[in-house]
């Protein structure tokens, strides 16, 4: 089973989400030709599809251990309104069709419907649009579908005796070059798979809507089957599946190359160069870090110099960093550890500190994997805007930091948006903004998104709605006020570069309806992430606004306190932009955002397919400094 750990931002919460990309299977072919001569509607996006509800019984860890007859008649309903969407919508966006599709594959293998499961991963891998993700889609489930094939004894449950055989001769086959990495992240991952590790994840993501509303959406059902799956098969082929991924990496092993150190441009500190403010939009940071490149404003209020703040209700507040609790502050050196433990087995690789994280994760109860996991997203927003900053100042003594501070909302559930949260939250984005200009900050570092069915999952967490097609009424009410005060936020500010994430959840951003990346404005560019070498990552999303892509995949940086991890995400890509045009500033500080945006992406380099545009800093500058950028004075390329 792939399983990918990834850090995402949100507006209002910070976390490291736990994202299981279960093996699709596929419904019965019947169902799908209901109504094949009807016009299929469009869904151009993700709120254009349908929404549903499924009562529940019991809580989140008694749908997981229910017995499997029991669990497929809960799922019946699911697996209808799944293959209706499916038959219905003509969805414009493939990882949207894809996670159907996946889910529809989680039903099949709960319900042993082998052969469908089979024609559902071909299906699932026809909608692949990165190489690896061709070639290496449901591998684990489709070997435990082959193998229930050819048993004496095809009982539904636990790992199939033709697993491991059938496993191995999928993967024997796969180049080195293409899916080595994913293989090294699979086998670390594969390591802390454990029924309470997945029990504890589903409790926090499922048990505030099902406490609530008693009831699930169709995204809670989806990953609900999920965590299903992988308690089911992942876990109880767990040792099967290491042993072949680790025959497969010690035979080929080759580490890829490091494409990134010959493209520095680090600027050396005798060079005369013009000092450069630069906004971290972010959870704060720790200022202690930065002796010398520091924003001051001596006439501000001693607390907000370097800075200003907002709290969770979006107010005007003081401190440099989101406040931790003292529990939180107690644990957080020991949570450090486990957040570099994370970035090991984002890396593939295994180190003392993974091989802790995993056998402490194994011995715990589903409760204690829940409150570790919740405490771990709080910390991990904590530390994410310093992270974020340490990118962006590296190699530049021109640079002098900034901060406005979100503090996001890290409690679970979060907060449910009212009109007047989202006033006060559109206020403080025009506030920030308005900031940034009287203190001529000229490039502004956005690592965090927000999303419409962000929305829709706050208001189920705290049972507010009549059903399901309410909330998604509510959610585009209170989104809305979120998206309009924000674009006309940057949209306000022309002399500043804007540098935000694409977002990490391998969709199209304009599907997903992502901001502020979903937005189309002269001042502000897009990064995507890719990896050591120039690979596209399996989590980055993509978009046709998505103008530059940079390292995301276990990146080192600072968090507060000194220590040194690595984190993985487009959040980690985006500081890499900002580096770049604050360093053309303090070479050229009259560009304009629109002149940096064409230096950055005229030093790139386009790979054959024309998806990544890999930043490269070095080429940038060297532009700059020879003049031969084709630059107009509005800053447009030259034809």
């Amino acid at each position: 089973m792939d399983t990918n750990i990834n850090p995402t931002s949100r507006s209002k919460g910070q976390s490291i989400m736990i994202r299981y990309l279960a093996t699709p299977l596929m419904l019965a072919s019947a169902a799908l030709a209901c109504g094949q001569n009807t016009p299929k509607q469009v869904a151009t996006t993700e709120t254009d599809l349908p929404r549903f509800s499924y009562p529940v019984s019991g809580d989140v860890q008694y749908l997981l251990n229910m017995p499997v007859k029991e669990f497929s008649d809960f799922a019946l309903p699911i697996r209808s309104d799944i293959d209706r969407t499916l038959s219905e919508y003509e969805i414009k966006d493939h990882a949207a069709h894809r996670k159907l599709l996946h889910a529809r594959l989680d039903l099949e293998l709960l319900s042993g419907d082998n052969a469908a499961a089979l024609g559902t991963i071909q299906q699932i891998r026809a909608l692949e649009d990165k190489p690896v993700a061709k070639l290496t889609s449901a591998l684990s489930e489709e070997a435990i579908a082959r193998a229930r094939m050819t048993s004496a004894d095809p009982a539904v449950g636990g790992c199939p005796a033709g697993y491991q055989p059938a496993y191995q001769k999928s993967v024997q086959t796969l180049p080195w070059s293409v899916a080595g990495d994913f293989m090294k992240h699979d086998k670390s991952f594969a390591g802390l798979m454990s029924k309470p590790f997945f029990a504890g994840v589903a409790d926090s993501e499922l048990g505030p809507t099902i406490s609530k509303e008693h009831a699930l959406t169709l995204t809670g059902a989806v990953t609900l089957l999920q965590m299903r799956v992988l308690i089911d098969y992942a876990v109880a082929c767990k040792q099967q599946t290491l042993d072949v991924d680790t025959t497969y990496i010690k035979l080929h092993d080759v580490s890829k190359p490091d494409i990134w150190l010959a493209r520095e441009a680090a600027l050396p500190a005798t060079e005369k160069l013009t000092p450069v403010n630069v906004g971290i939009w972010d959870s704060g940071f720790d200022t202690s870090l930065f002796p010398g490149r520091l924003f001051t404003d001596t006439a501000a209020d001693p607390r907000d110099v370097h800075g200003i703040a907002f709290d969770v209700f979006c107010h005007r507040t003081h401190g440099e960093l989101i406040p931790l609790s003292a529990r939180e502050s107690k644990d957080y050196p020991e949570l450090v550890t486990t957040m570099q433990a994370v970035g090991d087995m984002q890396s593939g690789i295994d180190t003392p500190a993974s091989t802790a994280f995993k056998q402490k994760t194994a011995a715990m109860t589903p409760q204690q994997m829940r409150s570790l996991y919740d405490e771990i997203n709080v910390v991990d927003g904590y530390a994410h805007g310093t992270h974020v900053a340490g990118i962006a100042a590296r190699g530049n003594p021109a640079i002098r930091l900034a901060y406005v501070r979100m503090t996001y909302d890290t409690g679970n559930p979060h907060m449910p948006p009212t009109d007047q949260l989202q006033q006060d939250l559109a206020s403080s984005y025009a506030a920030s903004v308005q900031w940034f200009r009287a203190h001529h900050i000229r490039v502004v570092n956005m690592s965090w998104w927000n999303t419409p069915s962000t929305y829709e999952k706050d208001l189920a967490d705290n049972g507010i709605g009549k059903d399901s097609a309410d909330r998604k009424k509510l959610a585009r009410h209170y989104f809305e006020i979120e998206r309009d005060a924000l674009y006309m936020a940057l949209k306000s500010a022309p002399e500043i570069l804007f540098v935000t994430i694409a977002g990490n959840n391998n969709a199209d951003n304009a599907f997903e309806e992502v901001i502020p990346s979903s937005f189309r404005l002269p001042n502000l560019i897009v990064a995507g992430a890719v990896d050591q070498a120039g690979g596209e990552t399996n989590f980055t999303s993509y978009g046709d606004n998505v103008l530059i892509h940079a390292d995301g995949q276990a990146v080192q940086s600072v968090v507060p306190g000194g220590a040194k991890i690595k984190m993985t995400g487009t959040s980690m890509a985006a500081p890499q932009i900002t580096n770049l045009a604050a360093k053309l500033l303090a070479v050229e500080p009259g560009l304009t955002p629109t002149q940096l945006v064409t230096l950055i992406r005229e030093g790139a380099d386009t790979s054959d397919d024309g998806r990544r545009h890999l930043v490269n800093p070095r080429r940038s500058v060297e532009l700059l400094r020879s003049g031969n950028a084709r630059l107009s004075p509005t800053g447009a390329s030259q034809p």
